[in-house]
């Protein structure tokens, strides 16, 4: 397989009138920060990436998997978080045969296979940050109907139930480290999968609080050596999109905002071309 280059990603997500992340702590209130920002943990994201790859006869990966040569074979990118998996035959399997079933146990760690068990933990090659939004948030807070449960019974109310953000821009940062690979025996076809899923991450995995999520951009940038060739906060920094007036104030629209869609020169010749994973 190919080796696996440092790199830095940044998915730019946009949020119209959906709750993108429920915040338990809130009666699932869309995250804010206490700068009263939005927020989308990397555990929600990850959890979408798992589901599509999981799908075996979703859409989904039945195109991926069609994309490789020979085509992926779905044994070997089975999901260890999952409620379809049985912990106690998976966490009876030896480390080699963990990695070589486990597609998210690859790329994002081993945090299941070393519960109850004397193996330590080995984090992933793939890092996703918190997603944070560019503005404040507006929540909007609205009273639904419930449908009966039985046919004697009427239908009752969800007082406040529907939760929604307004509005909002938000960045979340990824980072792959070929280190970490050679622990978990993740490989570039790996990786390929993971940036092919990214753009079905949301439409694929829409819901009735959250049907109006995209994501804008997802930018993908390899650095020109393994140990990496420019610093991450320069390339995020350069790809953040900037609010054009009152920062502080909650957005309404994508147009409130100026959207970087290049590197500066001087940062674009330290390494591999830009890429947008949504447009491939």
């Amino acid at each position: 397989m190919s080796i696996i280059k440092r790199a830095t990603g940044l998915l730019v997500i946009e949020v119209r009138d959906s709750n993108p992340n429920g915040d338990p702590d809130r009666e699932s209130d869309p995250r804010q920060r206490s700068d009263d920002k939005g927020a989308i943990s990397p555990v929600s994201f990850k959890r979408k990436l798992r589901d599509l790859v999981e799908r075996k006869t979703g859409p989904v990966w039945e195109s991926i998997s069609k994309e490789f040569s020979p085509a992926l074979a779905a044994d070997k990118f089975m999901i260890s978080e999952s409620r379809e998996t049985k912990l106690k035959e998976m966490r009876a399997l030896n480390e080699k045969q963990f990695t070589e079933n486990f597609w998210d146990g690859r790329i994002f760690g081993n945090t299941e296979l070393e519960k109850g068990r004397n193996i330590p933990v080995k984090t992933g090659v793939v890092q996703f940050g918190l997603g944070v939004s560019l503005a404040p948030i507006r929540v909007e807070r609205m009273t639904t109907t419930n449908p009966p449960v039985q046919e004697e019974k009427k239908g009752g109310m969800a007082p406040l139930a529907y939760r929604i953000a307004q509005h909002g821009v938000y960045c979340m940062p990824f980072f792959v480290n070929p280190t970490a690979a050679i622990k978990t025996e993740c490989t570039r076809e790996d990786i390929d999968v993971l940036l092919k899923m990214i753009p079905y991450a949301y439409p694929h995995t829409a819901s009735y609080i959250r049907p109006y999520v995209e994501i804008r951009h997802a930018w993908y940038i390899e650095h020109k050596s393994v140990l990496g060739s420019c610093s991450d906060f320069a390339l995020i920094d350069a790809l953040t999109p900037k609010k054009k007036t009152d920062p502080e104030k909650a957005s309404i629209s994508w147009d409130e905002y100026d959207v970087p869609t290049k590197l500066p020169d001087e940062l674009q010749k330290k390494v591999e071309p830009l890429r947008d994973l949504m447009n491939q």
